[in-house]
C-alpha cells in the first residue's frame, strides 16, 4: 500500500464555485492524488497524495497554471522532523521595508548556533525559526534581530497563520472599498443622465438625446470609463478564465457587461458620424454595464466583509492567550520575577499567575489556590477549585488566589493552540451534502453562458431586435451567480465549528457534523462517561452492637488502606480526608491479591476486604442483608473487621454524573435509541443503568467487543440513513470510537480526547452530548436552507431574465436589476450562516 499524506494550503484568486471546482478537477486528474477538496469560503485546499508520485511544488505550479495561487502550510508540528528535538519560532517582524531586510534577517539567523533554519517573509512580515532549545533560546533569536535594527515579537503558529490570513482578508477588503467609492462617484450621475428623460427628469439641452445626441452619448462614455477602470478585475480574470475554457462568475459579467459596453461604443461611433443620431442615442446601454459593475462590486464587498466575520470565533479564542507571563527565575536572594511574551515560555519554567490574569501556559500546579473560569474552553459558567497538583490549562481566567505553574506545554503545543488549529482545519473541510453543489458548480458557468447565446438569438430570430436580445443575453449572464451555491455549506460549516469551540464542544470536521444531524442511535460507554469514572465511598452501614463509632470505623480503615494503592482503597481514603478524618498510619500492612487488606492500625487487628474474604458474619444477617443490598445497587460491599469482630460495611461505588438521568431522556425524547456499553458485570451494570434510565445495555465487554457492538449496531441502521453515535472518554474507548459514524470523545482527560474522536466535548460533561447534536441539526438546517435559496433564486432567475415573463406579456428584468439580485443571493446565504453564530441550546 502507497504511503499517502495529507497536506493543506491556502488557495488565492478564487472568486466563484467555478473556480474551486476547476481546481478540485485539476488536482483529481492528476496521478497520485487520493482526495483533493477546495473549500471557497474558507479559500482552503485539503489534498491527500503520494509522495512518490506528486509533490505540493508540483500542486502549487498546476495550480498556478490554471490562473489561482496555492500556498502550502508548513508540515503540522513544531520542529523538524529529521531532528525531534527542533522546535519553530513563530515571529512577527516589523521595520522592514525591502528584500534586503527580509535577507538580512535570514543571514543573521542562519549563522546563529542551534539556528537549522530560518524564513522570513517580507510580504506578510513573518518569520519561521527552527532551532534546537538546547543550544539556544527564543529570548536569543528576538535579540539578534533587535540589534540589527528591526522589532520582533513571537507569536504562536496558530496566531501567525490566522493573522496572515486576516491581513490578506482586510487588504482585499479595503481594495473593494476603493474600488466602490469611483465605481458609484461615476456610475449615479451616469444612471441619471441616461435614465432622466424617461422619468419626466429636466435634462439641459446640451444633453439631451434629441437635442444634442452626440453630446449625450460622449458624456456617458466619459462616465463609464472610470467605473471600468474600477471594476477591471472582473475582466483581468474572467476573460483569461474564458481564454482557458474555464469561465467562471467573472466571465460572466466580464462578457456580459463587456457586450453592452462595446454595443453602445458602436453606437457612439456611428453617432459621431452622423448615422441616425437620435435613434441611436436611445440604444445605448452604458448604464446596464456601469452600474452593473457598481452594483456587483457593492454585493462583492458586502458577501467579503460578512465573510470576515466568520472568523470571530478563532479570534475570541485566539484573544484568549495572553501576550506576556511572569517567570520565576533562581535569583541570589531567591525567585526573581521577569515579565516576558508568553511565546518565550519554555516547558519546565516555573509561571506566577496572579488573579484576574489569564494562564499563558498548559501545567501543573506547584503552589497556591483558587478558582480557574474554564468556560471559554469548556462552556462551563462556574469557576473550576485548583490547588496542588491539579493541572491547568493556557488561556483560562485565574480567579482568586495566585498559583505557581510549572509550565508543560507552551506556544503551539498548548491545547487552547492546538483547539484553534482543529477548528481553523474543521473550518476548511467539506460535508457530503456539498457534493451536490459541487457537481453543478463544475458545469453551471458554461451553462449560463450557452443558454444566454440562446435565449439572446432566441429573441433575435423571432424579430424582437438586436436592442432587446442583447438586454437578454446580458441579464441572462449577470444573474446567474455559481457563488451561492459554493458558499452554502462551507459558510455554515465555518460558522458551526467556531460557535462549538465557544460552548465546548470541538468538531474535527464538517462530514462529522453532517453525521451527528442523522444520529438513530448513541452508544454510551459507563465508566468515565456516565459515571466520574472514579470510586466514592457512598455507604457505611455500621454493625449492630459495634463498639466503635462511624468516624473512628472509618478512621481504621483508611489507615489500613494507606498503604494500598488499589482504586477502592484511594476512595476511602478520599472519604476521610472529606471528613476531616486523619489516617493514622499501620504498624503492619499485609495485601492479598484479589481479597483484601490485614494491618495492625492504633493497636487494632483491621481485615478490609470482599465477602468472600469476610467472615461467616457477613454472609446473613443484616451484615448479609448489607452486602446484598450494596451489590444490588451497583455498590462494591468492602467487609470490615476490628480485632476479629465484624464491625461494618462500607459501599464503595462509581457514582453516576448528576445530570446523565436529564440527558439521556432528553435523548430519548429527540427519537434516539440509548446504548449503554460496559465491562462491568451485569448486575453492576443493570443496577447503573436504573438509575440512569436506560435499559438497552451490553456488559462485560472489552474495549475490543465495544468495537464489535458499534459495528453491530452500524449495520443494523446501515440503509436508514441514520447513523450510530458512541460516547466514550477517549481513552480506552477508542477502538469503539473509531469505529462509529461519529465519535464524541469526553475531554475529562484533555491530550488523550483532543486527539481522538470526530468531536471532543471539552467540558467533560454530557449535556455536551445533547449540545453537540443541537448545534449538528441547526448547522444541516441552515446548510439546506441556504442550498434551497441558491438554487430556486437561479431556478427562478435565469428564466425570468431569458424573457419567460415577457413571452407572456408580462415585465423583462433589467440587467441591472438582474446584477443586484446575483450579488445579493450571495450575501443572503453569508448573512443566514452568520445566524449561527448566536445558536444557543435550550436549556
Amino acid at each position: 500500500m502507497a504511503l499517502e499524506i495529507l497536506a493543506r494550503a491556502r488557495i488565492k484568486g478564487m472568486h466563484c464555485a467555478a473556480c474551486s471546482a476547476r481546481i478540485e478537477r485539476i488536482l483529481r486528474a492528476r496521478d497520485g492524488i487520493a482526495r483533493a477538496d477546495v473549500n471557497l469560503a474558507a479559500e482552503s485546499l485539503e489534498v491527500v497524495f503520494d509522495p512518490d508520485q506528486d509533490s505540493a511544488q508540483a500542486m502549487a505550479q498546476a495550480i498556478a497554471d490554471a490562473g489561482f495561487e496555492a500556498v502550502f502550510d508548513p508540515p503540522q508540528g513544531d520542529g523538524d522532523a529529521s531532528d525531534p528535538g527542533a522546535a519553530t519560532l513563530h515571529l512577527a517582524i516589523s521595520g522592514m521595508t525591502c528584500a534586503a531586510c527580509s535577507a538580512r534577517i535570514e543571514r543573521v539567523l542562519r549563522a546563529t548556533d542551534g539556528v537549522a533554519e530560518a524564513s522570513v517573509n517580507l510580504a506578510t512580515e513573518s518569520a519561521a525559526v527552527t532551532y534546537d532549545p538546547r543550544v539556544t533560546r527564543p529570548a536569543a533569536l528576538l535579540q539578534l534581530i533587535v540589534d540589527a535594527g528591526f522589532g520582533a515579537q513571537a507569536v504562536s503558529r496558530a496566531a501567525a497563520l490566522f493573522e496572515e490570513r486576516r491581513r490578506e482578508a482586510e487588504a482585499r477588503l479595503r481594495t473593494q472599498e476603493r474600488e466602490l467609492i469611483p465605481a458609484f462617484a461615476f456610475a449615479l450621475p451616469l444612471l441619471v443622465l441616461s435614465m432622466g428623460h424617461m422619468l419626466g427628469l429636466h435634462l439641459p439641452a446640451f444633453l439631451h438625446p434629441e437635442t444634442s445626441p452626440a453630446t449625450f452619448a460622449l458624456a456617458q462614455l466619459a462616465l463609464t470609463l472610470p467605473v471600468l477602470w474600477a471594476g477591471r478585475g472582473f475582466y483581468v480574470r474572467g476573460f483569461p478564465a474564458l481564454s482557458r475554457r474555464a469561465p467562471n462568475m467573472d466571465s460572466l459579467v466580464a462578457v456580459g457587461t463587456g457586450a453592452a459596453f462595446l454595443h453602445s461604443l458602436w453606437n457612439t461611433a456611428l453617432i459621431l458620424m452622423g448615422d441616425m443620431p437620435t435613434h441611436r442615442a436611445h440604444d445605448l446601454y452604458y448604464e446596464s454595464a456601469a452600474v452593473l459593475l457598481a452594483m456587483i462590486s457593492l454585493g462583492k464587498y458586502l458577501e467579503a466583509r460578512s465573510r470576515l466575520k466568520t472568523t470571530g470565533a478563532v479570534r475570541a479564542l485566539l484573544s484568549l492567550a495572553p501576550e506576556t507571563a511572569t517567570v520565576l527565575k533562581d535569583g541570589a536572594l531567591g525567585p526573581e520575577e521577569a515579565r516576558l511574551p508568553a511565546a518565550e515560555v519554555s516547558p519546565g519554567d516555573t509561571v506566577l499567575v496572579r488573579p484576574g490574569e489569564r494562564l499563558p501556559v498548559d501545567g501543573v500546579v506547584l503552589s497556591g489556590a483558587g478558582g480557574v473560569d474554564e468556560s471559554m474552553l469548556t462552556g462551563e459558567s462556574l469557576p473550576v477549585a485548583k490547588g496542588p497538583g491539579d493541572r491547568v490549562a493556557a488561556g483560562t481566567l485565574n480567579g482568586a488566589g495566585a498559583l505557581t505553574v510549572r509550565a508543560d506545554k507552551t506556544g503551539g503545543d498548548t491545547m487552547l493552540a492546538r483547539i484553534v488549529d482543529m477548528v481553523q482545519q474543521a473550518q476548511g473541510t467539506k460535508a457530503p451534502i456539498a457534493n451536490l453543489a459541487d457537481s453543478i458548480s463544475a458545469v453551471f458557468v458554461p451553462a449560463v453562458m450557452a443558454l444566454a447565446v440562446l435565449a439572446g438569438l432566441g429573441w433575435l430570430l423571432a424579430g424582437a431586435g438586436a436592442p432587446f436580445a442583447l438586454k437578454i443575453f446580458t441579464a441572462v449572464l449577470v444573474i446567474a451567480c455559481p457563488c451561492a451555491m459554493g458558499l452554502a455549506t462551507p459558510m455554515s460549516i465555518m460558522v458551526a465549528t467556531g460557535r462549538g469551540a465557544q460552548l465546548g464542544v470541538l468538531i474535527k470536521s464538517g462530514e462529522a457534523l453532517q453525521a451527528a444531524s442523522d444520529a438513530g442511535v448513541v452508544i454510551f460507554d459507563k465508566t468515565g462517561t456516565l459515571t466520574f469514572g472514579k470510586p466514592e465511598l457512598v455507604e457505611i452501614f455500621v454493625a449492630p452492637g459495634a463498639l466503635l463509632s462511624e468516624a473512628e470505623l472509618l478512621a481504621l480503615a483508611a489507615g489500613a488502606e494507606s498503604r494500598s494503592e488499589h482504586p477502592l482503597a484511594q476512595a476511602v481514603l478520599a472519604a476521610a480526608k472529606a471528613r476531616g478524618i486523619a489516617a493514622p498510619a499501620p504498624d503492619a500492612f499485609q495485601a492479598l491479591l484479589g481479597l483484601g487488606i490485614e494491618a495492625q492500625v492504633s493497636g487494632h487487628v483491621v481485615r478490609l476486604g470482599s465477602s468472600a474474604y469476610a467472615g461467616e458474619a457477613f454472609a446473613s444477617g443484616v451484615l448479609g442483608e448489607a452486602v446484598s443490598r450494596m451489590g444490588e445497587a451497583g455498590q462494591t460491599p468492602l467487609c470490615l473487621e476490628v480485632d476479629g469482630a465484624p464491625a461494618a460495611v462500607l459501599g464503595v461505588a462509581d457514582t453516576l454524573r448528576p445530570e446523565a438521568p436529564e440527558v439521556l431522556a432528553a435523548l430519548k425524547a429527540l427519537g434516539l435509541h440509548v446504548v449503554m456499553l460496559t465491562g462491568d458485570n451485569e448486575r453492576t451494570a443493570l443496577a447503573m443503568a436504573a438509575r440512569a434510565g436506560i435499559t438497552n445495555i451490553v456488559a462485560g465487554v472489552l474495549p475490543g467487543g465495544k468495537a464489535q457492538v458499534v459495528a453491530t449496531l452500524r449495520g443494523e441502521f446501515a440503509g436508514t440513513g441514520r447513523t450510530v453515535l458512541m460516547v466514550g472518554d477517549g481513552i480506552n474507548d477508542a477502538p469503539a470510537l473509531a469505529g462509529a459514524d461519529v465519535g464524541l470523545a469526553m475531554g475529562s482527560g484533555i491530550d488523550a480526547a483532543v486527539e481522538s474522536g470526530d468531536m471532543v466535548l471539552l467540558s467533560g460533561g454530557l449535556s455536551g452530548v445533547l449540545t453537540a447534536l443541537a448545534l449538528s441539526r441547526a448547522a444541516m438546517k441552515n446548510i439546506r436552507q441556504n442550498l434551497f435559496w441558491a438554487f430556486a433564486f437561479n431556478t427562478i432567475g435565469i428564466p425570468v431574465a431569458a424573457g419567460l415573463l415577457y413571452a407572456f406579456g408580462g415585465p423583462t428584468l433589467n440587467p441591472m436589476l438582474a446584477g443586484t439580485a446575483m450579488g445579493l443571493s450571495s450575501v443572503t446565504v453569508v448573512g443566514n450562516a452568520l445566524r449561527l453564530r448566536f445558536f444557543t441550546p435550550k436549556p
